[in-house]
């Protein structure tokens, strides 16, 4: 019996302690537009996705925390990791690890800080 493929990954939240500069950041850097939404104290910008796959936001609430150290999160940017890298600095982000091959198939990946100090992973399959 075959069972269908399930990603690990289901969600990601990146912390802001801003919310319109992160919003403003990741909507620059990724050339899309984020869908705002409030869940009481919270605010959230919520990354465009296909039916059926795995997406995300920025988050901004009281309990949220953003930082360097913790935990990593990875960032589909097939077929546009040159152009995003571009657009990182100029947004008020920085690089931290330009782009690196992975073995194989695995594809490409870089790591940027965002404007509230989190460190996120940009891919590419490509």
């Amino acid at each position: 019996m075959a069972h269908a493929r399930q990603n690990v990954a289901v969600w990601f939240e990146i912390p802001a302690a801003d919310f319109d500069r992160a919003a403003r950041f990741y909507e620059t850097v990724m050339d899309v537009a984020l869908r705002r939404e409030t869940m009481g104290p919270q605010t959230m910008g919520v990354f465009p996705y296909p039916e059926d796959t795995i997406s995300g936001c920025i988050l901004s609430g009281p309990a949220m925390k953003p930082g360097d150290g913790g935990s990593i999160i990875y960032i589909n940017a097939d077929g546009k990791l040159e152009a995003a890298l571009s657009r990182v600095e100029s947004a008020g982000g920085a690089v931290v690890t330009p782009i690196i091959r992975l073995p194989g198939e695995m594809g490409r990946f870089a790591h940027i800080r965002d404007t509230e100090g989190n460190r996120v992973g940009l891919h590419a399959r490509d």
